[in-house]
């Protein structure tokens, strides 16, 4: 067997995995790592300018690609850099590696320079971590790494390597890729079809398990066939094309009247892929209360988390819908029901709320709606953008009105509602997916926490379009204040803030300010037009809320439809 070190068998076993960039900054205990990058030209590395970044970038990456994100980066406060990202990354299941150098074993438990208990301090925000101490466990940890990212529920792994080991002479032996299976683990499937089949009330309620399993199809299939209406969580949105007749909008808290109403009077759900977060129920006592569910989920710890549910389907997603719509399609060839006659009355009363209380606002000839911007870019683009938020008001509005079209083509801080997630995830987004114009919706408060991550739009050719939603506040905060705290605007206020024109010409990114209604629709061609980077920044309403609204503790189908409520 041939030796290498311990570096160049890292490498080499991303290399084998399909790895064709790494994000990441280098540091004292890295080194080793991107001294041998230059020994595996078919690696990329895209420098950050915080570690932060570099996770939200695999984060990105990964989601548009289905594939592993990785990263580098060195001991100490290189490695503490990286919690948020992998707490991230942890809540919404996103498959990312994160390697970091620790400090050489002789000084592990002395305080030494740039030395932190990275596994002690990350057990919480990944599904799996370890340190490496021996070199022979080197090659079989790193592949077991890429597994365990993929494998059942996705996440975030990371693994700490000593210097010493990652400077030491190792035998490589080519382990083979371990390949995940995609299985069903178990369920009542005939049962849990004849329940859907005979519902008279259901709802499809699906979410981010569905895009993580590419399970999309499989589920289109099964609401077709039931002509059933569905709603995507904020982390589903994709899974079923927001223009399908069947789509209903995102349920929860900022969802749609359709959709909270629709679930509030369902007598069976069939929830794929989510997690019952509260962002969704609302007061749980009172979400679906007449409702009976059949829960699909590839991790079991989650049936009966939330939500009691009587129809559990663990496994896979598509290896579960596919069995599900097998047993639905046997049980209605025997013809117990008449699914034209049983379902008519229900549509009826979903569209009819449709039409009574669809998204609206009000559109304002001197002030732009911050609604019309994101209406605008999809307009133009005729939705066929990858599109990742950050995290507050505009990515409400973005999840509201821009219908996403496929799955990983939507991108979002969902569980830990991350701000400073929008511009790095975008600049993996759009390195993972070249083919396709990417676009970040970003406020002006969530831009300044990742800011410097402009950097990458430099040198990189990354021709990543950023729209900055400038309402000189942090407007969901805001909203908050105005409606639930007698107007205490407290240190909500951020107008003193960078001129973001100078900013983008400090990085060398084109960009453009648009102030007025009249000049919207042409800077956003413009910016569709460029073909390289380009910063919108677009001056809206500051005193523009996002409806509808269920109050924090409320029930979901108790929202606040508009101002006047």
């Amino acid at each position: 067997m041939d030796k290498f070190t311990g570096a160049d068998i890292v490498l080499k076993v991303l290399e084998k995995h399909g790895v064709d960039c790494i994000f990441g900054y280098p540091g004292g205990t890295m080194l080793p790592l991107y001294d041998a990058l230059y020994q595996h030209p078919k690696i990329k590395h895209y420098l950050v300018r915080h570690e932060q970044g570099a996770v939200h970038m695999a984060e990105g990456y990964a989601r548009t690609t289905g594939k592993v994100g990785v990263v580098f980066v060195t001991s100490g406060p290189g490695a503490t850099n990286t919690v948020t990202g992998l707490a991230n990354a942890k809540l919404d299941s996103v498959p990312v590696l994160v390697i970091t150098a620790q400090v050489v074993q002789s000084l592990i438990g002395t305080d030494g320079f740039q030395e932190a208990d990275v596994v002690g301090i990350t057990i919480a925000a990944t599904k799996h971590n370890d340190l490496i101490r021996e070199k022979d466990e080197l090659e079989k940890a790193v592949t077991d790494a890429m597994y365990y990212a993929l494998e059942g529920r996705p996440g975030p792994i990371l693994l700490d390597i000593p210097k010493d080991v990652l400077m030491t002479d190792v035998e490589y032996k080519d382990l083979s890729v371990r390949k995940v299976e995609k299985q069903v683990d178990g369920g009542d499937f005939a049962d849990a079809a004849r329940a859907l089949c005979e519902a008279k009330r259901p709802v499809c309620y699906f979410g981010g398990g569905i895009i993580n399993a590419d399970a999309s199809k499989e589920l289109k299939a099964i609401v077709d066939k039931l002509n059933i209406p569905a709603t995507g969580t904020l982390m589903g949105l994709g899974a079923i094309s927001g223009i399908d007749p069947h789509n209903i909008g995102m349920p929860g808290m900022h969802g749609t009247y359709t959709a909270n109403t629709a679930i509030h009077q369902s007598d069976c759900i069939l929830a794929a892929g989510v997690r019952f977060d509260d962002r969704v129920t609302g007061k749980l006592e009172e979400f679906a209360p007449h409702a009976k569910i059949v829960h699909v989920d590839v991790d079991d710890s989650e049936i009966h988390k939330i939500r009691n549910v009587e129809w559990p389907l663990v496994g896979d997603a598509k290896p579960v819908l596919k069995k599900l719509k097998k047993e639905i399609d046997s049980y209605l060839a025997e013809g117990h029901v008449d699914r034209e006659k049983l379902m008519s009355n229900w549509w009826a009363d979903v569209n009819g709320w449709l039409k009574k209380n669809p998204l609206k606002y009000n559109p304002n000839k001197k002030i732009i709606k911050p609604q019309s911007v994101i209406e605008e870019v999809y307009t133009q683009s005729k939705g066929d953008l990858i599109v990742t938020t950050d995290v507050g008001q505009h990515q409400m509005w973005s999840a509201q009105f821009f219908p996403v079209h496929e799955p990983r083509e939507w991108l979002s801080s969902g569980g830990l509602g991350t701000m400073g997630f929008g511009l790095p995830a975008g600049i993996g987004a759009q390195i993972g997916r070249p083919d396709k114009q990417a676009v970040v919706f970003v406020g002006d408060g969530s831009f300044q926490m990742t800011m410097q991550e402009m950097a990458l739009l430099m040198g990189n050719e990354v021709p990543l379009k950023v729209v900055i939603l400038n309402n000189s506040s942090l407007g969901m905060v805001r909203q908050w204040q105005d409606l639930f705290h007698d107007k205490r605007f407290s240190e909500t206020d951020i107008s003193i803030s960078p001129d973001f024109m100078k900013i983008a010409d400090a990085y060398g990114v084109k960009s453009r300010r648009v102030e007025k209604s009249m000049d919207l629709a042409d800077g956003v061609k413009e910016m569709l037009k460029e073909k390289e980077a380009f910063l919108l920044e677009v001056i809206v309403d500051k005193d523009e809320h996002v409806y509808p609204m269920v109050p924090s503790g409320g029930a979901a189908h108790q929202m606040i439809l508009h101002p006047d409520d």
